[in-house]
């Protein structure tokens, strides 16, 4: 069984507690980087604690401590890509360790676990997004949709038409909360932990552009489409005070200003996805993934959706690139004659 699957109490080790604080700091890891980073380092820890009776001296740890702990990841079946995991917090934390002059070379140089297999990213259909960015109404009464208002604002361009002001407040702020955060999320491409921490003054109305803050503290522009916009200005129209500053866009408590957690809004899609008939067990990210194919479907480049996505390396874009290829072979497989 792993070491330390369950709740762990961290290590008292200096190095470990300069790394963690390096990645909050320095490196502006996200928070989700942090729990996994300090995870697979708690676990290495423990393991090396059980094997040889004694903490890990990092200085002193060879090339082959870490083939016996591979080893012992496969022997408890450990997938791929959580022994991946396990390795990248390693050699990150070896990188930290050589530019404080605590060691001259990583004993993982070029230590890695099987490669993983290249697997398509899942996303939604432009269908089946339309029918998610539908879902929060149902939270309303279905007679809405015939009031006077609401065709009104269906003439003016809304994506859905507008929620009757008739409807239970507390439900009518989520449904124009969770539309403009599902609107949001799709028109920018942006990842749960951007979403989360987007702020007012990050928006740019007039030149429709949203400012994101990416992994490591990278700040990218990204262009933010009309319903998007609309859907925020009509959620804001039903809060107190309409953010400012550094206020959060998206509100978790609007009484004290506070943001919407990730969780939360796992928990909210899920329920959305649910009611739009789709696969429940999606997540955020692959509403990501849906921005990125249906823009490269509709003849965007690669290096743009890079750009949009703030990926560092252009083989990460890449591989949507591969998801429509092959709905070309597909399509192409059904309709020509001689496939």
């Amino acid at each position: 069984m792993i070491q330390g699957s369950g709740a762990q109490t961290p290590p008292e080790d200096a190095w470990l507690k300069k790394f963690y604080a390096h990645l909050a700091t320095d490196r502006g890891a996200s928070t989700y980087t942090q729990r996994n980073y300090r995870h697979a380092l708690t676990e290495f820890y423990r393991w090396h604690q059980n094997e040889h009776k004694q903490n890990p001296a990092w200085d002193k740890l060879q090339r082959d401590d870490f083939r016996a702990y591979l080893r012992y990841l496969g022997r408890n079946g450990l997938g791929r890509a959580a022994s991946q995991l396990r390795f990248c917090a390693l050699r990150t934390f070896y990188k930290f360790l050589i530019r404080h002059a605590v060691v001259a070379v990583s004993p993982i140089k070029n230590l890695s676990p099987p490669r993983l297999e290249r697997r398509l990213p899942k996303f939604l259909t432009v269908q089946q997004m339309e029918d998610l960015l539908k879902a929060p109404f149902t939270l309303l009464n279905p007679t809405a949709d015939r009031s006077p208002s609401l065709r009104q604002a269906e003439r003016a361009g809304e994506r859905r038409p507008s929620p009757t002001p008739a409807a239970d407040p507390q439900n009518l702020l989520l449904c124009r909360r969770d539309v403009a955060l599902l609107e949001t999320i799709y028109s920018c491409g942006l990842r749960i932990g951007e979403i989360c921490g987007l702020e007012a003054e990050d928006i740019n109305w007039s030149e429709e552009l949203v400012r994101v803050r990416g992994k490591g503290k990278k700040e990218r522009l990204v262009p933010i489409g009309n319903h998007a916009l609309k859907a925020i200005r009509a959620y804001w129209e039903l809060l107190p005070t309409a953010p400012v500053g550094a206020a959060p866009v998206f509100l978790s408590n609007p009484k004290k200003g506070k943001p919407l957690y990730a969780r939360d809004l796992q928990l909210r899609l899920k329920k959305y996805l649910a009611t739009a008939g789709l696969d429940p067990g999606l997540t955020p990210h692959k509403l990501r993934h849906s921005y990125a194919t249906h823009m490269l479907d509709a003849g965007a480049d690669l290096r743009s959706v890079q750009e949009l996505l703030g990926h560092a390396h252009l083989a990460t874009t890449q591989v949507y690139t591969h998801v429509t290829t092959e709905r070309l072979k597909r399509a192409y497989d059904k309709a020509h004659p001689r496939a």
